[in-house]
């Protein structure tokens, strides 16, 4: 193991010991990951912190004009049972470090700080808290705020095995309550009041619209809709007269995610829709990509494919700025037990990262 690669690991050793699981997202602008990453970084970085309540925090660390924007979440799933390692203790073992976060993806907050620790010139890496949760307020008050206008680009830190990817899905998480009438069995006519047959009724419509969208496309890749929950009534001989549903999707890049929305919520009649998430599918407009590719190509990195999980990286794409998803790790070890990331792609996130804001660099000369 290389100089570099014991630098990135104690980095990683100290945020993987800071507690930031969400929940219950206690992170406050007082945590002991915010003096981890100030003591770790360069000492001219101008360090900005908006608080917007409820753990969600973000750090803009910044100097000079950067045309490039860094972005990675601190926040982690909850650790969980069925580990063979502390969770929140750096665990390294061959070519592996165990935690949790290390995959999802404090080990890219490492790889960025790292990269940046001795680098001189323009740059700037936002840390935000928030991303666990199915919220992103942190970002998208960023956007909001009118700080995301002077960059060009934005490589937000997500497991790609340091693939820059340019599209992924987007997701949707819907819930509906169904309202019935209750009462007996035995009355044949309030059995069509039922808020469960209602339910029942909808979902049989739903699984016909979703196939259908997916059938009028042309590259034949699945919009992931699923029913996750139904849950209503209170026993075979009772009416119900409520009945919740929960159903998410996963549109691919190039969809009409807004269309598939509009058409699974246009049953209003016995039920109240509420979307709990949307995030859109990366890139939001198709003209970005040409911009992306550019980067990818003239930072000469290892361009990956659509990923089928969301990130931030489309809130930035909404707001018109072009997106690479690009990280160290791959998404199947992260959010589970034992969760870990391969101290070579560490390495690997440390030279795309240093290359990507040197290009930057050079373009504005």
């Amino acid at each position: 193991m290389g100089d570099d690669s014991q630098t990135i690991l104690d980095i990683l050793s100290k945020l993987v010991a800071c507690d930031t699981q969400n929940p219950p997202r206690d992170i406050g602008i007082d945590h002991p990951i915010w003096p981890v990453i100030r003591q770790c970084l360069p000492d001219d970085l101008d360090c900005s912190v908006a608080d917007h309540g409820r753990g969600r925090v973000s750090l803009l660390a910044r100097r000079g004009r950067p045309r490039v924007l860094f972005q990675v979440h601190l926040d982690t799933v909850p650790a969980g049972a069925g580990w063979s390692t502390p969770p929140l203790q750096l665990t390294v073992v061959g070519q592996r470090a165990f935690g949790r976060g290390t995959c999802d993806v404090k080990g890219a907050a490492a790889c960025l700080i790292a990269a940046f620790a001795k680098a001189r010139g323009d740059l700037a890496i936002l840390f935000t808290t928030d991303e666990e949760g199915s919220e992103s307020c942190c970002v998208t008050e960023f956007c909001h705020s009118g700080e995301l206008e002077p960059f060009e680009c934005v490589v937000v830190a997500e497991p790609t095995r340091c693939r820059a990817v340019s599209g992924h899905r987007g997701y949707l998480s819907v819930s509906g309550q169904f309202a019935g009438g209750g009462g007996h069995t035995s009355d044949a006519g309030r059995l069509s009041e039922s808020a469960n047959h209602r339910a029942l009724g909808w979902g049989a419509t739903a699984l016909k619209i979703a196939a259908e969208f997916e059938c009028n496309e042309l590259d034949g890749q699945s919009c992931c809709f699923n029913v996750g929950r139904i849950d209503g009534g209170i026993k075979n001989n009772m009416v119900a007269d409520s009945c919740h549903v929960s159903w998410s999707a996963r549109v691919p890049p190039g969809r009409d995610q807004q269309q598939l929305l509009t058409r699974l919520t246009q049953d209003k009649a016995f039920v109240h829709w509420q979307t709990r998430f949307a995030g859109n599918p990366l890139p939001a407009d198709r003209r970005q990509l040409e911009c992306v590719n550019r980067w990818i190509s003239d930072c000469d990195l290892a361009a990956g494919d659509p990923v089928d999980f969301w990130t931030e990286a489309s809130i930035f794409s909404s707001f018109g700025k072009p997106a690479i998803v690009l990280g160290p790790g791959d998404i199947g070890q992260a959010h589970a037990p034992d969760e870990w990331v391969d101290v070579r792609q560490l390495d690997l996130a440390v030279q795309a990262y240093a290359r990507i804001n040197e290009y930057a660099g050079d373009i504005a000369k």
